[in-house]
């Protein structure tokens, strides 16, 4: 008789975990108090070092949101994350086109994060790099209660209050679970006009309704007031990293803010099968203002320089899940329909007034309605063909549309109006070996996709008005061969893979907060990834990480319309604001109560900044420490601590704007930078 299945790709989002171990495919798992200990629980940049193939940078710019990509898919990404697919507790933090954003993930109450690389992540839609998926704790019994404070350099505060319990142990009728979780985090900024102001708030509440079922309320909000210093030449860099070159001219600033609330219910229908259904509904309204020159604005066929947008987004995920016997052949089948969709009013102001005054909303230049929706019938299944071999499939056929609804027309402005759809079959599959029950080694290949955004597709790059319509999907082919084996009760993993992509969506000019987009025909991704998680005894931890990765053009490529000889990009250019080399060190001491410390080293090769690979950021190597003290009387509990980052004040380059027209490309980090706080909680035992 076959063991029963360990696993199953399609367990992201409801709230049963993967295991590192089984799957087959690179995954990573950081858990939640690895965000909690030491840590401002600020940004997931604090923590997620440890994930090979996963470049995270803090822009020290909370206007545009942290950078992230995964195997350079979302390097390019002018401010939130694209090509990486987002969720958390199963809903998407990443809309029908692609574009996502870190904003909304309360680290307070974080149980874990799933990083999911390489192939499989095409099972989950519209991105070619990976998926990140953030599932928040659920409350049990004893109730506690808990609060927290951080207070750092640069005027840094942020203090944070979380409640959870639950009657019953979630088994019987009428059993609840519920937490709830706010927190405010303020900062005068490390750079020139950097201020920002961060409210959050998240909350899940669970109900047993009978032996079979359990419904799961959800609610996340998040409001962000953020000045915009923008990017520096690298001699404005090297001059004084903190300035904020024009924005204090234009006032540059961001506002968001965004609710929504979501219904998970799951039902055990038979032994064998499980239903699962997930809708979920939200608003975003974001006000942005530009550094863009009156003069470049003086073009009728300008949008302006204030962005003032206005989002409903909405979706419904269904899935049903049989777990049966052919034969003596273990397996799981899983079917399901994902439809999400988004509406958007886009309008666009001068940013001057009437008296020509910089930074305030003037006269409307745009308006448009825009709306885009992705449709998804998918398929995997797992079997288990023998003791050792497994093996697993699937299929995702992604419909994807665009219609734009132009509502401001002039004499010199004519009616932009205009819609694309996409389609995509997107095949997975990967065979497994465990050649013991500690090491297995798997390989797997599959296709994934990504779509034009909304943002994406507004501008065209020879500057006329108008939709970029011209834009194509870029279609990913993956191969990825890699091993993972459990060292005692550690864990080593080790990735190679490849891929292969044609018409790469590439930054062709980004001015002035504002990016125009082209294909860039083929390109290629290889590299390797090792990590290694190892307890060395019952208090101390090791962990490792290092990523190779050589992401370089395949073919010539040439952005702009009129393409001279000197502004051709040559085949073996590299991909631009992905680093080749990555390395990352934790060693913690870390026991239930008394001291605890820890220390960590990150290592960056450097970054090209443009496509003709004329400018880079340098490589850098920062560390940072931590120690604190941890007191237990009975139902209270105090956590103190204290933490210095970029110990040895290097001077580095933190991220990148790729192909920023005038140069600025570079996004400065902290020098030497101090913190401390507490967390007290109470356990109504």
């Amino acid at each position: 008789m076959n063991k029963p299945l360990a696993h199953s790709l399609w367990v992201i989002g409801q709230g049963t975990g993967l295991s590192e171990l089984d799957t087959p495919a690179a995954l990573s798992i950081i858990e939640g108090q690895d965000f909690r200990n030491g840590k401002p629980q600020v940004n997931l940049s604090e923590s997620l070092g440890s994930v090979p193939g996963l470049q995270v940078q803090n822009r020290q710019n909370y206007a545009q949101d942290l950078q992230l990509s995964v195997r350079g898919f979302g390097s390019r990404s002018m401010y939130g994350v694209r090509g990486v697919r987002l969720y958390v507790d199963g809903i998407p933090a990443t809309m029908p086109d692609g574009q996502g954003q870190t904003s909304n993930i309360d680290l307070n109450s974080v149980k874990r994060v799933e990083v999911l690389r390489g192939p499989f992540s095409a099972l989950y839609g519209n991105a070619s790099g990976g998926v990140v998926n953030v599932e928040t704790e659920t409350g049990s019994q004893p109730a506690l209660v808990e609060a927290g404070t951080y207070f750092g350099s640069y005027g840094s505060f942020r203090n944070s209050v979380k409640a959870s319990g639950a009657t019953g142990d979630g088994t019987q009728a009428g059993d609840v679970n519920y937490l709830i979780s706010g927190s405010r985090f303020t900062t005068d900024g490390y750079r020139d006009h950097s201020g920002t102001q961060k409210n959050l708030g998240n909350g899940k509440l669970g109900v047993r309704i009978d032996e079979a079922s359990t419904l799961t309320l959800l609610f996340n909000s998040v409001s962000i007031d953020a000045n915009d210093p923008g990017g520096l030449t690298q001699s404005q860099w090297r001059d004084d990293p903190r300035q904020a070159a024009r924005a204090d001219q234009f006032n540059t600033r961001k506002t968001i803010s965004q609710t929504q609330i979501g219904l998970r219910y799951q039902r055990q229908l038979t032994e064998k099968d499980e239903f699962t259904f997930t809708t979920y509904g939200g608003e975003r309204h974001t006000t942005q203002y530009q550094a863009i020159p009156v003069a470049t604005q003086s073009n009728p066929l300008h949008a302006g320089g204030v962005i003032v947008l206005e989002r409903k987004y909405h979706g419904i995920d269904t899935r049903v899940k049989h777990q049966d016997q052919w034969g003596q052949l273990p397996f799981t089948l899983i079917g399901g329909l994902d439809y999400e969709t988004l509406g958007e009013r886009r309008t666009g102001y001068e940013n001057f007034n009437s008296e020509a005054k910089l930074g305030e909303k003037g006269a409307m230049r745009r308006n448009e309605k825009n709306r885009m929706w992705n449709l998804d019938p998918y398929l995997q299944t797992t079997w288990n063909l023998t003791r050792r071999w497994t093996l697993d499939a699937g299929a995702r056929y992604s419909t994807v549309s665009f219609d734009s609804e132009d509502y401001y027309r002039t004499d010199r402005n004519p009616d932009d109006s205009g819609s694309r759809r996409y389609h995509k079959l997107l095949p997975v599959a990967s065979l497994n070996y465990a050649v013991t029950p500690a090491v297995n080694v798997y390989l797997s290949a599959g296709r994934g996709f990504e779509t034009p955004t909304i943002n994406e597709l507004s501008y065209r790059t020879d500057g006329n008005a108008g939709l970029n319509l011209g834009l194509k999907p870029s279609t990913s082919d993956t191969v990825e061969l890699g091993s993972k084996w459990r060292a005692g009760t550690g864990l080593v993993t080790a990735a190679l893979f490849e891929t292969e992509t044609d018409n790469e969506l590439v930054v062709a000019n980004s001015v002035g907060g504002r990016s125009s987009y082209t294909n860039a025909g083929k390109t290629r991704r290889r590299g390797m990834e090792l990590s290694l998680d190892q307890p060395l005894d019952e208090n101390w931890r090791l962990r490792m990480a290092w990523t190779w990765l050589d992401a370089t053009y395949r073919n010539d490529m040439c952005a702009t319309v009129d393409c001279s000889a000197d502004e051709k990009i040559p085949s073996g250019n590299r991909l631009p604001g992905i680093a080749r080399n990555m390395g990352y060190a934790l060693l913690e001491w870390a026991p239930v109560d008394g001291w605890h410390a820890g220390a960590d080293v990150r290592y960056m090769s450097g970054i090209s900044v443009n496509d003709k690979n004329s400018e880079r950021a340098p490589s850098y190597t920062v560390a940072s420490v931590n120690t604190g003290y941890r007191f237990n009387w009975n139902k209270v509990a105090l956590d103190v601590f204290a933490r210095v980052d970029n110990l040895f004040d290097r001077r580095y380059v933190g991220s990148v704007i790729v192909n920023e027209g005038n140069s600025r490309y570079f996004e400065p980090a902290p020098g030497r930078n101090w913190g401390g706080g507490a967390t007290l909680s109470y356990s109504f035992e």
